[in-house]
C-alpha cells in the first residue's frame, strides 16, 4: 500500500526531506536501490519490482523525483497497466510535472487507484496527480510548500496513521530547526510504529480484519497468498546546494539489510536551484 510523509520547498537547506514506507508481498522478488543499468545514461535511481519492472520512489541525476501510493479499493481492474511504470515514465520524460500529469489524465482509468507525486527540484515544481476516486475527474494539483503525507486516499486524507506520520514527522523537523537534518534517524524513529488504529476509526472500505491490519504505519499482515507487509523503508534527502542521500533500509530473504548512495544533480540543474 505505501505511506510517505515529506517537506516541499519550506526548510531552508533542504527543497525535498522524504519517508517513504513500500508494503508489498514478501515472497515478490525486488531489487534494492540503485542505478538502473537499462538507463544509464538518463540516470534512474531507485528500488524496482521485479517482477513488473517498475518501482514505487525513484529520482534522476537531473533532480526529478516521483513516488507512488496504491488507493484502497475493494475491486481492481484485473487487466490494468502497472501502476509502478508511472514513476519511470516520468523520470524518462522531459516533460515538465504538470505536463506529464496532464498528460497521464487522458490514460489514468488504465490504471487501479492511483497516487503520484511528481517533482521537479530545479524548476521548484511539484504536481500531485489520482484517478480515483472512480467516477470522479482525475485530480491534477500543485503541491502546496509544507509537510504534506501520502497514504491510500487522496493527499492529505486524515486517516489516523497519516495523521499520526505527518504529527510525528512535523515534532522531529522542529527538533533540528533550521539545521542539517538527519532524515535517515527520522526515519529509523517514525516507520517502524506498528501500533493499530482504533477499529471505529477505519474508512469502511474493505473488511475490517484487512483494514486493521493496514493501519499501522509498519505494516505486517498474514494472508493466504503468504506475508504482506513493509519491505523497504526509504529516507531521501535533497539539498540546496545539489546533494541528494537516498537511503534505503529493505528485507531480502528474511533479513533486514540497508544501503546509502548519495550524488549531485547535474551542473546545469544544479545552478537552476542555486539560481546561479
Amino acid at each position: 500500500m505505501c505511506i510517505a510523509a515529506f517537506l516541499w520547498q519550506a526548510h531552508p537547506l533542504y527543497p525535498l526531506l522524504l519517508v517513504q514506507n513500500r508494503d508489498e508481498y514478501h515472497n515478490r522478488p525486488t531489487a534494492a536501490v540503485e542505478w538502473w543499468a537499462a538507463y544509464e545514461g538518463i540516470g534512474i535511481l531507485g528500488g524496482r519490482d521485479a517482477v513488473a519492472g517498475g518501482t514505487w520512489m525513484a529520482c534522476s541525476r537531473d533532480g526529478r523525483v516521483a513516488f507512488l501510493t496504491n488507493v484502497l479499493e475493494l475491486h481492481s481492474i484485473p487487466k490494468a497497466k502497472s501502476r509502478g511504470e508511472l514513476p519511470v515514465l516520468f523520470l524518462l520524460s522531459s516533460k515538465s510535472p504538470r505536463e506529464f500529469a496532464e498528460g497521464l489524465a487522458k490514460e489514468a482509468h488504465c490504471y487501479n487507484g492511483f497516487n503520484l507525486i511528481l517533482s521537479d527540484i530545479s524548476s521548484n515544481t511539484m504536481v500531485y496527480i489520482s484517478n480515483r476516486p472512480k467516477g470522479e475527474a482525475v485530480v491534477v494539483q500543485d503541491v502546496s510548500p509544507g509537510l504534506h503525507v501520502l497514504s491510500n486516499a487522496k493527499l492529505d486524507s486524515p486517516w489516523p496513521k497519516a495523521q499520526k506520520l505527518g504529527q510525528g514527522f512535523k515534532e522531529q523537523l522542529v527538533k533540528y530547526g533550521e539545521g542539517e537534518v538527519r532524515v535517515k534517524e527520522i526515519a529509523k524513529k517514525l516507520m517502524r510504529d506498528r501500533v493499530k488504529a482504533d477499529k471505529n476509526r477505519l474508512p469502511g472500505i474493505c473488511s475490517v480484519d484487512w483494514e486493521l491490519g493496514l493501519s499501522s504505519i509498519f505494516v505486517e499482515v498474514d494472508t493466504p497468498l503468504g506475508r504482506y507487509g513493509t519491505r523497504s523503508t526509504i529516507a531521501l534527502a535533497v539539498g540546496r546546494n545539489g546533494e541528494v542521500g537516498f537511503n534505503e533500509t529493505y528485507l531480502e530473504d528474511g533479513t533486514w539489510k540497508e544501503k546509502t548512495v548519495n550524488y549531485r544533480i547535474q551542473s546545469q540543474k544544479l545552478r537552476q536551484l542555486m539560481n546561479i
